[in-house]
């Protein structure tokens, strides 16, 4: 880190104060990114088995989205408090390398989502043949696309550097202005990386937008089952436009401001408008799992009956713990004359497994098998969800 070559790392451009709230902001970031992506993953393990050829994209940009936290904030917010790069340029590289390939990856992975839901909903005929298979083949087309943009810069097509705020790492956007391979670097990765995919995400919506105007009564009154854009479906589109939106707004500004240095005077662009645009494409990592575990049902419900589950877990620990005192609390129940369950005694951590509406319950078992159990006084049946009316159904999502 001493070395002369290597002194262009160690210096901040921007004030101290800024530094700190960049560090600030970073951690932040990182520990709400952790925590949302790492919940998202856990919640799609526990329902793998029901996952959806659309939702592994949701799941590989969550992948995306914590590898970049894990590997760059750590390095990041060090630096930031300490007012310099920390580390040497071996792990500049590496830092840079991470963040290309990530953000990168979770770009083309929202424009493959965005292509999927166009071949869903408006060519429904080679839309319902998407498979898991094609998903997962596709997932590693993304990766691929990615690393080769990632390479390309450890193979002499362009070069990494630091940023030119001076406490982080990325692409050198000056190398353009010295060399002609870095300056064709930039060129394709302007047009491949941003060009392309939000052209192809703007026109894939449009498309969905359109066909769904023009085709909503025809889908609800005439076309066949088969053709019909499911709930499912729709919330899925809802979803990842939102997701695309957010995604496109946090790193448009880093590209304007990258795009400003690499073909105009780079030393006329403010090195604090390149920290803001940095602080506005880490937020990126954000988006994806508050937008599918607070508004896709069953990414929610899944969420909410694991939770159940640990607290009864952990109730039920506290019952064997106290089973020899002498007042204890327990979640019993006693039948009326009329066969209706009267609950006392109820723990108040353990939700009760019935609930009673008049003489009619329903009670609904959150099962892989995704079936429902009908109560009517003492005597139960048990159906498929696909068997119940649509607005029953709709709560299974």
């Amino acid at each position: 880190m001493g070395n002369a070559s290597e002194t262009f790392l160690l210096e901040s451009r921007i004030s101290k104060e800024n530094d700190i709230l960049m560090g600030t902001l970073y951690t932040i970031f990182g520990v709400l990114s952790v925590l949302g992506n790492g919940i998202l993953l856990f919640v799609a393990f526990r329902k793998k088995s029901s996952l959806k050829p659309a939702e592994f994209f949701v799941v590989n940009l969550a992948i995306s989205d914590l590898s970049m936290t894990v590997s760059l904030f750590p390095l990041a917010i060090p630096s930031a408090y300490a007012h310099m790069w920390m580390f040497n340029k071996v792990t500049c590289t590496v830092y840079a390398f991470c963040g290309v390939l990530f953000g990168l990856c979770s770009l083309t992975n929202l424009t493959v989502l965005s292509c999927v839901c166009w071949l869903k909903v408006c060519c429904p005929n080679y839309g319902n043949k998407f498979s898991h298979c094609h998903a997962c083949q596709l997932v590693a087309t993304v990766w691929c696309y990615a690393g080769v943009f990632a390479v390309g810069p450890l193979s002499g097509w362009g070069e990494y550097g630091a940023e030119p705020y001076g406490t982080a790492c990325c692409i050198n956007w000056h190398a353009p202005s010295q060399s002609s391979a870095a300056m064709s670097y930039i060129i394709c990765l302007f047009f491949f990386c941003y060009i392309v995919p939000c052209t192809v995400i703007f026109l894939s919506y449009t498309f969905i937008l359109l066909t769904v105007r023009g085709s909503r009564q025809a889908v609800q009154q005439h076309m066949s089952p088969q053709n019909k854009i499911t709930n499912a479906h729709a919330l899925i589109i809802k979803l990842s436009v939102a997701v695309c939106i957010g995604f496109l707004t946090a790193w448009s500004p880093y590209a304007i401001v990258s795009m400003w240095a690499a073909f105009g005077n780079p030393s006329t662009v403010p090195p604090m408008a390149f920290a803001l645009a940095a602080i506005f494409a880490k937020s990126s990592t954000l988006y994806n799992p508050i937008i599918y575990l607070v508004f896709k049902p069953n990414f929610r419900k899944s969420l909410y009956r694991d939770v159940a589950r640990c607290r009864r877990t952990l109730c039920g620990c506290q019952h064997n713990f106290l089973q020899k005192e002498p007042q204890k609390e327990e979640c019993n129940s006693t039948r009326l004359s009329n066969g209706l369950p009267e609950n006392h005694g109820t723990c108040r951590h353990c939700p009760c497994p019935e609930m009673v509406t008049g003489t009619r319950e329903i009670f609904t078992d959150y099962s892989l098998q995704q079936t429902a159990r009908i109560l009517t006084g003492s005597q139960h049946s048990e159906v498929a969800i696909s068997q119940l009316s649509n607005e029953l159904q709709s709560d299974f999502l």
